[in-house]
C-alpha cells in the first residue's frame, strides 16, 4: 500500500471511531465509560492520516526518486522498466471499516445468555434501599440481594426490574442483563428466574419491565452451577430496548 492509501485507511478508521462514539453505536462494542478513549483514539488516527498526507506532499521529488532507486532492487518490473502499482485489492481493507459505520451489530441476547453461566458475584455489602413502592432497582442489585442477602432488604417490598427474556430448554423464563468488563466480547449474563404471574407467551429477547416481590426460590445455573434467584411476578410489561443494553445504572 502507498503512503496515500495508508493515510486514507487511517482516516477512515479514525472517522469510524468518532462516528460510533458520537452516535451511541460504540455501546454495541464497549462499555459506556470507554467513550473518552475512543474519541481520543479517533482524533489521533485522523491527525496521523493528515500528517502522513502532508509529509508526502512536502517531501521533495528528488528524495522520492532516490528512495525509488534504492528500492529498485526489490521491485518487480514489467517489460518497459516500470514498477508495478500496488494491487487494487488492498483497498478491500476499507470494507470492514465501512461496515462498522453502516451496519450496527445486535446486542448480545438470549442465545448468548443461555450458553454462558451467570456472572452474579457476591457483593461486598448492601446499602439501605430508598423509599418507594414499587422500588425501581437494577436487575443485578435485585439478584445480589436475593441470592446473597436472603432477601432481608427485599421483604415486603415491591420492586421493578428490567431485562430481556431468555428461555432454557425446559421453557423456564428468565429476565437477563448482560454485564461487561470491557467490551461485548467478554459479556456475561446475570439471570433472574420469573415465577408467579408471567405472561402466557414469552418471546426470547423481548424486553420486559417486571414488577414483583422477593421469593426464596432459587435455581442452579446448568452452565457454571451459579445461583439464579427468582422474583415473584405481579406484573410484566413489554418495553423498548434501552439505549445502553449493557448498562445497569438505570435498572
Amino acid at each position: 500500500m502507498s503512503r496515500q492509501a495508508q493515510a486514507a485507511v487511517l482516516f477512515l478508521i479514525g472517522g469510524a471511531l468518532l462516528h460510533a462514539s458520537f452516535t451511541d453505536l460504540y455501546l454495541r462494542y464497549v462499555k459506556a465509560g470507554l467513550r473518552p478513549l475512543l474519541l481520543v483514539a479517533g482524533v489521533v488516527l485522523i491527525v496521523a492520516a493528515v500528517a502522513t498526507v502532508w509529509y508526502e506532499l512536502r517531501r521533495p521529488r528528488a528524495a522520492e526518486k532516490q528512495a525509488a532507486e534504492n528500492e529498485s532492487g526489490t521491485e518487480h518490473h514489467d517489460g518497459h522498466g516500470h514498477a508495478h502499482r500496488e494491487p487494487r485489492v488492498a483497498w478491500l481493507l476499507a470494507l470492514p471499516i465501512l461496515a462498522l459505520i453502516l451496519v450496527a451489530p445486535p446486542a448480545l441476547g438470549s442465545y448468548s445468555a443461555m450458553r454462558t453461566g451467570t456472572a452474579l458475584q457476591k457483593p461486598w455489602g448492601f446499602e439501605d434501599l430508598p423509599a418507594g413502592d414499587p422500588l425501581r432497582m437494577s436487575l443485578v442489585d435485585y439478584a445480589g440481594r436475593a441470592a446473597y442477602d436472603q432477601g432481608r432488604s427485599l421483604h415486603d417490598r415491591q420492586v421493578k426490574i428490567t431485562g430481556f427474556v431468555a428461555l432454557d430448554r425446559g421453557g423456564t423464563p428468565y429476565l437477563v442483563r448482560m454485564s461487561l468488563n470491557c467490551c461485548a466480547a467478554d459479556g456475561q449474563p446475570v439471570k433472574v428466574g420469573l415465577a408467579g404471574k408471567t405472561p402466557p407467551v414469552l418471546q426470547p429477547d423481548t424486553w420486559l419491565e417486571v414488577t414483583g416481590t422477593y421469593t426464596g426460590k432459587r435455581a442452579e445455573d446448568p452452565v457454571n452451577d451459579g445461583v439464579i434467584p427468582f422474583i415473584k411476578v405481579t406484573k410484566a410489561t413489554p418495553v423498548p430496548a434501552p439505549r445502553d443494553p449493557y448498562d445497569e445504572g438505570g435498572g
